[in-house]
């Protein structure tokens, strides 16, 4: 009796892990939900994730757990760019009849132009962009806040909050954006700015984004300083993707929309929408990895 195939996309970040599972023929199945899955963060706890994520997807298909023994995977996770811990999630004793490692990055790509090449400029609490063409796979940016993240909403939290600091000292007007960052700290001196922002960790200065993007709205000259350089230097990363020959480009993240009626019309014109989500590249990458075995 030839056993039933299963495919199985594995989306992990930093703070949850969702699983999507597939049948031969394309059905979803089932889908799952679970906690962190960077190994760079965590290995136990991002292996853990993955387990809990796809016996969960696998019980919504009413399915038990001897059917994750007739699955191939495709597991997109943050950190494993970084080769050390690629080799630790490659070492997993997983369940799974195969297993495909890679990036989230690669997934949400693949995802994003409905399991095609192409390329993705993600702007959210940080910022990154990877470009797929002709099996040859490019990464820009992604390096992490405060090195990086640039354009991301950690980034322009850490902005306001420098551009504050600098208003302080005297070195820019003070104003209401100013004083506005300063009552969503409650603080006073910058002292107690320094003091609050010591263990900041970048969702705390992401919470500070709405604030620049209301008052560049407003048409602050402080704010709208930080967003002109924030579109710099996305449309220089745009650039670049399009000089790689991607067959599509796409921005997600959720300051995408707003990002992409910054950047110039010239560039806005390259944009396709996403099609699909990176759960979804990620079955796609195991179908295709299933096919090529």
């Amino acid at each position: 009796m030839i056993q039933q195939q299963y495919f199985l996309g594995i989306d992990g970040g930093g703070t949850k892990c969702k699983a999507r599972l597939e049948s031969l023929n394309g059905e979803l199945l089932g889908e799952g939900l679970s906690g962190p899955s960077n190994p760079a963060q965590s290995a136990e706890t991002a292996y853990n994730s993955v387990n809990a994520a796809a016996m969960q997807a696998v019980k919504e298909a009413g399915l038990t757990a001897e059917a994750l023994s007739q699955v191939h995977a495709c597991l997109g996770l943050a950190g494993v760019n970084i080769p050390a811990y690629r080799k630790v999630a490659e070492e997993w004793q997983l369940p799974f009849a195969s297993t495909m490692i890679t990036t989230d990055l690669h997934i949400a790509c693949t995802g994003a132009h409905g399991g095609s090449e192409g390329a993705i400029l993600i702007t959210g609490t940080g910022s990154s962009a990877f470009a797929s063409v002709n099996d040859v796979h490019t990464c820009i940016g992604g390096h992490g806040f405060p090195l990086g993240d640039k354009a991301g909403g950690a980034w322009l939290g850490w902005r306001a909050i420098s551009h504050t600091l600098e208003a302080m000292d005297a070195l820019q007007p003070v104003c209401d954006f100013t004083e506005a960052v300063c009552q969503q700290l409650n603080v006073i001196t910058p002292e107690d700015i320094v003091a609050k922002a010591l263990h900041y960790r970048s969702g705390d200065y992401a919470a500070l984004a709405p604030l620049v993007l209301d008052f560049a709205k407003q048409n602050n000259a402080g704010a709208q300083a930080i967003i002109s350089e924030g579109t710099e230097y996305l449309t220089k990363i745009l650039t670049r993707l399009q000089a790689l020959d991607a067959r599509r480009i796409t921005m997600i993240g959720g300051l995408a929309s707003y990002w992409s009626s910054q950047i110039p019309d010239t560039i806005q014109r390259l944009l396709s929408p996403a099609l699909c989500s990176p759960e979804y590249g990620a079955v796609s990458l195991a179908r295709q990895a299933f096919k090529e075995a």
